[in-house]
């Protein structure tokens, strides 16, 4: 019997397992297949028990013989013998202490053994009692150190959405614009990666003077609380609780400090690894060849990686899968990028429930360069936004017919975002949608349907010969809201059947199609659009948002029909 497992809750066993082959001081090799194991799993584009029930679980990268047998046996029964025999080994809560950095697996093992910690609370506790402190060889300083990593350990776990980690970046670095001597300002880590939710923020630079650089930035009106401060590193909390770690390095070492500082953990071990078979050594700081012990410094990424035998590898995709093979051989793609889109395929305006004029919005799409803008106001359907009826649409048709004749240099196409019913059907006649140039079909109720009933509404409103795109498909709201319970596979597969476009919705708050669903529609070849559901002229700014969860998906200019040109797009559409 199947168990209804989340991936999230398998790649949480097989991590902690890694971690406690650590701790034994298991074969690196070993440790590294379980790790590599855990991303796959985090990233599969269907449910793990999926897979097991179709014998398709040595299709997933990394995953071999031996893992998959213990894949299965957890989804079968719910538990993995492997692992409780493991943990048997350890003081409960090890591995809860050994996420704590300054703890090693040493310190570990006598805070549980002599002080029987097993949590965070247990530990915070302990601390501010003295019992760690009296603990041999540890000491004040070192006990504080604690004390401060169990705390952004705390905040850590309280992850905010990638919108809200790039204003505060973009605060920041307009707070340091004027600083003497300062280049290359540059958020690194999950950020430039561009994962849709952010723990903490590492912030990079040079500096002809790193002390100053440094208290410029400690001294910024949004810092709560400096944690830690040198003469080249600080780390700080920002109003919100946000943490921003900043390390400034000489100006000929800042290619491969950005290196170092942005690829996932899987990505620079798997290079590391690689770069040891080469006989180099990489760090921070440089590449050191292992038999003469210089150190080769490099001012750029391209650089680091080219002294490698490397193709660059953009930042997006630098997350320890398929991507240092594929750069080996020169075959990383050209990713899409924010110059390559067109215009916008899905905005609202004041005719619904946007709060800018219909020409408002083309006057802001036109002053961003866009050759086109379709707008896609609410159907009727959607009351509480003030949707269209046969009428308005009519009304609102017309107005943009004569827009297009006022306003020169942008096209604007005539659309709606019209709502799917609980069966499936569409809130407008077929003969009134078949008038606009483009129609969006969107999910905005009944969301709580079984997985069967939701794809079947998907798939039945996608083989409308009107619709051209599905927005946000899974309907979720990061960290409000959950997707809904649909087989995206079957998606997908119908999408490519019925020439439907999938949007990757760039609203910070929804970033749907997400990363790994963008990799396998393209993969299948189904094609996206990027649009922002824009409700206001700056809410055409989130395009970069949607630009990155492309990116994450491998997606190429090609695969974004709104990367057309205008007159190439109106004809995709017309067929």
């Amino acid at each position: 019997m199947l168990r209804a497992m989340k991936n999230a809750e398998v790649a949480k066993v097989f991590q902690a397992i890694a971690d406690l082959l650590e701790l034994k001081g298991e074969n690196p090799f070993k440790i590294r297949a379980y790790q590599r194991a855990v991303f796959s799993l985090e990233h599969l584009p269907q449910e793990v028990a999926e897979l097991v029930a179709e014998g398709r679980l040595r299709e997933v990268p990394g995953v071999g013989e031996a893992i998959a047998k213990k894949i299965t046996e957890f989804v079968t029964t719910g538990r993995l013998q492997y692992y409780e025999e493991l943990k048997a080994e350890f003081p409960e809560g090890m591995s809860t202490l050994l996420e704590v950095p300054g703890i090693g697996p040493k310190t570990a093992m006598r805070l549980g053994n002599e002080l029987d910690i097993k949590s965070l609370d247990e530990l915070e506790e302990a601390i501010n009692e003295g019992r760690v402190a009296a603990l041999p060889r540890l000491g004040e300083k070192t006990v504080e150190n604690i004390r401060r990593h169990i705390q952004a350990l705390r905040r850590k776990d309280r992850r905010i959405p990638i919108g809200e980690a790039l204003s505060v970046v973009d605060e920041i670095m307009a707070g340091l614009k004027g600083v003497p001597g300062l280049k290359n300002l540059t958020p690194a880590g999950s950020l430039r990666r561009f994962r849709e939710t952010i723990g903490d923020i590492d912030l990079m630079g040079t500096a002809d003077d790193a002390p100053t650089v440094i208290q410029a930035f400690v001294s910024l009106p949004q810092v709560r609380e400096i944690l830690a401060k040198g003469t080249t590193k600080a780390s700080v909390v920002m109003a919100g609780g946000l943490q921003v770690d900043f390390r400034i390095v000489e100006h000929d070492s800042f290619g491969s400090l950005l290196q170092h500082f942005t690829g996932s953990m899987q990505h620079n071990v798997n290079l590391r690894e690689r770069a040891h078979r080469m006989g180099l050594k990489l760090s921070e700081y440089g590449i050191t060849d292992l038999a003469t012990g210089k150190l080769e410094k490099f001012t750029s990424e391209a650089d680091f990686y080219r002294r490698q035998g490397l193709q660059f590898m953009p930042p997006e995709i630098r997350e320890g899968q398929q991507e240092i093979a594929l750069a080996e051989a020169g075959n990383i793609p050209m990713l899409v990028e924010l110059a390559d889109i067109k215009g916008d395929l899905h905005v609202h305006t004041d005719w619904s429930d946007g709060r800018d004029s219909l020409e408002a919005m083309a006057q802001a799409a036109k002053a961003k360069g866009y050759q086109y803008l379709a707008i896609s106001d609410h159907s009727a359907g959607r009351g509480i936004a003030h949707g269209l009826d046969n009428n308005r649409l009519r009304q609102q048709i017309e107005l943009i017919r004569e827009l297009n004749q006022k306003i020169k240099g942008i096209h604007i196409f005539s659309g709606m975002e019209v709502d799917i019913r609980a069966d499936g059907s569409l809130d407008m006649s077929e003969e009134l949608l078949g008038e606009l140039d483009i129609v969006i079909a969107a999910v905005h109720s009944g969301m709580g349907q079984s997985e069967a009933r939701m794809t079947e509404r998907l798939i039945r409103a996608m083989e409308s010969p009107h619709v051209d795109i599905l927005a946000h498909p899974t309907c979720r709201l990061l960290q409000a809201r959950e997707p809904v319970a649909a087989d995206m596979e079957a998606v997908f597969q119908a999408a490519l059947r019925t020439n439907t476009a999938l949007e990757i919705n760039a609203m910070p708050s929804r970033l749907d199609l997400k990363d790994t669903h963008v990799y396998r529609a393209r993969e299948l070849g189904v094609k996206l659009v990027i649009s922002t559901d824009a409700h206001a002229g700056e809410h055409l700014d989130f395009m970069r948002f949607g630009i990155g969860v492309a990116r994450r998906g491998w997606c190429r200019a090609a695969d974004v029909l709104n990367t057309l040109p205008r007159a190439a797009l109106a004809a995709y559409f017309e067929h």
